[in-house]
């Protein structure tokens, strides 16, 4: 397996925040419709097993990853205000040659990290946003008046999150290359782009375009790792981790089917506890294949009115040497 690099540029406002499980689920549909079901299902073969085909991260941005999601005492102490610290949740890719306790105070807020990304476009702002959520105006009009009304039909709002137009995102996915190359990949990819991912696609939210060729990604594992940096949620259930030096904050997910399931008589998946994206685990046996692409593990099950469909549970990760004080 390997992992790739793709750079995404999102073209219109979002209603869904580009995360790897969403992602994943609005994959296997494009997929579908590109190459067909068959040769989809015999993709999700062991996929329940440990053997997925494909695992996606979250987007972050560009030349960042999130921050691990340990206590502040692993992190040496700044004189920076705490409120200023609680605000710094993307790590940059440089600081992975330092030591583990020094991550925090190299981290960036959202307004720093979207700063580095626009200056290295040639784009300077006195106040850069990583993005903005604005609450969009709904109406559902009452044919039998042929206006708004009360109750179902009453005006409503529903948040878009919007991107500066030169904001990129990197988002990396591990492939197993024997059952999905980079191409089809990309072109699935690149149809989801098109028609918008996430909420509200089909009036124009969620479009997105690929900054070039997907590339290898080059994240070094740490010299005498000792843990793995999650870089999408996934479920540790069961994997056997050492509690003391794993850590991570807890996540329910509470999906719906996408595409033409999303109309059938239940829309709705089961919901999933998952770990969210950069928690920290830690083998319990003190043994780690600082190799390992990915962990976690598919979700099956999820839904009563379609047996076959599947949830990633599984997450892209780095090998981390993670330092806990006592």
């Amino acid at each position: 397996m390997q992992t790739l690099r793709f750079i995404i540029q999102p073209r219109a406002a979002f209603g869904t925040p580009l995360v790897g499980d969403t992602l994943f689920g609005q994959l296997c549909w494009a997929l579908r419709h590109r190459f067909g079901n068959g040769w989809l299902a015999e993709r999700l073969q062991g996929y329940g097993e440990g053997r997925p085909f494909m695992v996606l991260a979250d987007a972050f941005p560009h030349g960042t990853l999130p921050l691990p999601t340990v206590p502040s005492g692993c992190f040496q102490d700044s004189a920076e205000d705490r409120k200023v610290l609680k605000k710094k949740r993307w790590l940059p890719l440089t600081a992975l040659a330092t030591e583990f306790p020094t991550w925090l105070v190299q981290a960036r807020t959202d307004q720093e990290a979207a700063d580095a990304v626009l200056r290295s476009a040639g784009i300077r702002l006195d106040d850069p946003a990583l993005q903005k959520v604005a609450p969009q105006p709904h109406n559902t009009i009452n044919r039998t008046t042929g206006t708004t009304g009360d109750g179902m039909f009453a005006p409503y709002t529903m948040p878009q999150i919007w991107f500066h137009p030169a904001m990129r995102f990197d988002l990396y996915a591990v492939i197993d290359e024997t059952r999905i190359t980079a191409e089809e990949l990309t072109a699935a990819l690149t149809d989801i782009g098109r028609s918008g991912y996430g909420r509200d696609a089909s009036i124009g939210l969620g479009k997105f375009a690929i900054d070039g060729a997907a590339q290898p990604a080059a994240l070094p594992p740490a010299d005498k790792a000792n843990a793995w940096l999650t870089l999408a949620p996934c479920a540790p259930q069961g994997q056997g981790f050492a509690r003391e030096r794993s850590f991570y904050r807890p996540l329910t997910r509470f999906g719906r089917h996408g595409d033409t399931a999303a109309l059938s008589g239940n829309p709705f998946k089961r919901p999933v506890l998952l770990a969210g994206t950069g928690a920290v685990f830690a083998p319990a046996n003190g043994g780690l294949d600082n190799q390992r692409l990915f962990l976690g593990q598919g979700l099956t099950g999820v839904s009563t009115d379609h047996p076959a469909a599947v949830s990633q549970g599984y997450a892209p990760v780095l090998a981390i040497r993670l330092e806990v004080t006592a």
